[in-house]
């Protein structure tokens, strides 16, 4: 099976199932004598983690993560950094009743069509759980990135109906708790969008072409689980815009060339122009609900799937290290790449 790696220069390779004995990864391509804190990468393994919010998972699962290779005395050696983290509260026969079904809006149905079999406990390879894999992988490249004064923020802009004018890390707001409760008391999901900025890239990262830098974060924020939309700057607002409008001027700030606006999102022609990168990542209700739904067997045959397991109402606020890790490992790969230069 193909498809289990990303990144040019600086990539990660994941293996491991969401209700197996483990998950884990292989991060090759990363610079030796790099100071590494392994608190900080079990802290954003945290966050990832469900909280004891009603909205998240139930599922208790501690993420803690083991280097196997690449790391002596706390600083990177240059070699692959292996890393793991054992599954603890799982159990398959939590899904005895979903063998044989393909749950809407899931990827049963299309990796049976695939590989002529399918991993029913709670999804195996296709599960969210593998983006733990991901979010260990890049805080690595957060702490690469750290060493050039390059940072990544993220926070919540939307949760289902309801905007958020400030981003925000966490919930706390009254209006938007009611509103997930409501939910939650249906069976119900609702899905959400994620605003990120990188603040501090330098001006020439990316490849024309097919590696233009929006590209890159674009497959990166598209390859999570839930994820159905991506745009940078204006992004689909620019369509109703004059080019008078959207046009970043470039002017003079202290001796350094910037731009008076930032339309562009921060890059320019596929290339970072210096200014701050800032995008959204758009991601659609959890498609496991705790209501009955009607489906079909492998057979073809009809069947009601009962509503039942532990999953998020919205995972919106437990992906925002993920949105962050995939958007460090996409910066710390370019600027890997414009080293060689």
């Amino acid at each position: 099976m193909a498809g289990n790696s990303f990144g040019k220069v600086l990539v990660l390779t994941t293996f491991g199932e969401s209700h197996g004995v483990a998950l884990g990864g292989v991060l090759d391509g990363f610079p030796s004598n790099v100071e590494v804190d392994l608190s900080f990468i079990q802290g954003e393994l945290d966050r990832r983690r469900p909280s004891r919010d009603f909205f998240a998972s139930p599922r208790n699962e501690e993420d803690k993560f083991q280097i196997l290779s690449g790391i002596y005395e706390g600083r990177s050696t240059g070699a692959p950094i292996a890393f793991i983290v054992y599954n603890h509260d799982h159990d398959p026969a939590d899904y005895d009743h979903l063998k044989g079904a393909f749950r809407p809006s899931h990827a049963d149905f299309t990796w049976q069509q695939k590989f002529g079999i399918h991993d029913p406990r709670g999804g195996g390879r296709t599960s969210a759980r593998e983006t733990l894999v991901r979010v260990a992988a890049g805080a690595l490249a957060k702490i690469l990135l750290r060493t050039k004064n390059i940072h990544i923020v993220s926070g919540i802009s939307r949760i289902g109906e309801i905007n958020v004018p400030m981003p925000v890390s966490q919930i706390t707001d009254p209006e938007i708790i009611a509103y997930l409760e409501m939910i939650k008391s249906d069976g119900d999901t609702t899905g959400g969008i994620i605003t990120c900025t990188i603040h501090g890239v330098p001006a020439g990262l990316g490849e024309p072409v097919f590696d233009k830098l929006q590209a890159d974060l674009a497959k990166a924020m598209m390859s999570i689980n839930s994820v159905k939309g991506f745009e940078y700057g204006d992004g689909f607002a620019s369509a109703a815009m004059r080019g008078s409008e959207h046009n970043d001027i470039f002017i003079n700030r202290d001796g350094e060339i910037h731009t008076l606006t930032n339309h562009s999102g921060g890059i320019q022609g596929g290339i970072s122009n210096g200014e701050d990168i800032c995008f959204r990542v758009a991601f659609k209700p959890v498609a496991t609900l705790m209501r009955d739904q009607s489906t079909v067997n492998s057979a073809g045959e009809p069947v009601t799937l009962k509503g039942k397991g532990r999953h998020d109402v919205c995972v919106v606020p437990r992906a925002l290290p993920i949105v962050e890790a995939m958007a460090a490992l996409v910066i710390a790969d370019h600027l890997i790449r414009n080293s060689y230069r």
